[in-house]
């Protein structure tokens, strides 16, 4: 997105979830080059969010920070908002981008599985937001949840991940009217953007899944980037889901 036409979010202060690494460093640099000061979650890969973090701190002096946390661990979700406001003295966005995504085969799956997927793509947002909800309420802020189109067309093979996913969805547009009018909660959902890199979905999968989309193309993190910070900027924008996902919920 041009930075001519993106909003501006000088002043504001953005939490994002899952940020060192692939989507979610690409919205937290989208996000601070807007003029944001950015808290970056991560879990294990330290060195990567340390690093965008020195980059950030270089180009405009203490504008970020990283902050570790397991967000399955409920306990811990209080502490990364405490940690924001410690640093910024305020909190005007939550990003919940954070996220497991991998295949359970009906008939095998196990609490494993539900507490990894469940408690990444729903669990943790939800309760992430209900412990920033204060900070958020007192500045007019804003939630963003990163969600999937295959909360709406279950993704086969995928059956619980899309149904974690369908229950942030509905979790988005149920934060809407609790937080409302205070507090707006929208979510984008994306179509092909970066494809998982386990080798989960092979060459002929994702062949199929770009030729189902109506610009016959991959998306790029940028994408998702731009649509997250409208939303965290836009303010008559409430409960609603962007779909960034080249025409493929058009074309299922």
């Amino acid at each position: 997105m041009d930075s001519e036409a993106s909003p501006s979010l000088h002043g504001k202060v953005v939490l994002v979830t899952g940020a060192a690494r692939r989507v979610g460093s690409v919205i937290a640099r989208h996000l601070h080059q807007r003029g944001a000061s950015v808290v970056l979650h991560y879990r294990a890969a330290v060195a990567d969010a340390e690093a965008q973090v020195a980059t950030f701190n270089a180009a405009r002096p203490r504008s970020a920070l990283a902050v570790q946390a397991d967000l399955r661990d409920t306990a811990s979700l209080p502490l990364l908002v405490a940690e924001s406001l410690a640093c910024f003295g305020r909190l005007d966005g939550l990003v919940n981008n954070a996220s497991s995504f991998f295949p359970t085969a009906l008939g095998e799956i196990d609490e494993v599985d539900w507490d990894d997927l469940v408690g990444s793509n729903f669990k943790a947002p939800l309760f992430l937001s209900q412990a920033a909800a204060p900070a958020l309420r007192a500045s007019g802020g804003a939630i963003v949840n990163i969600t999937d189109i295959h909360a709406e067309r279950p993704l086969k093979g995928y059956p619980l991940y899309s149904a974690a996913k369908g229950a942030l969805l509905t979790l988005t547009r149920a934060l809407a009217v609790e937080l409302a009018p205070a507090v707006r909660v929208n979510a984008v959902a994306p179509g092909p953007i970066l494809w998982p890199d386990d080798g989960q979905l092979d060459d002929a999968a994702r062949v199929d899944i770009v030729r189902h989309t109506l610009l016959q193309r991959e998306g790029s993190p940028d994408d998702i980037a731009g649509a997250v910070a409208y939303l965290l900027a836009a303010p008559y924008v409430t409960g609603q889901v962007i779909n960034v996902d080249g025409g493929r919920t058009a074309y299922l």
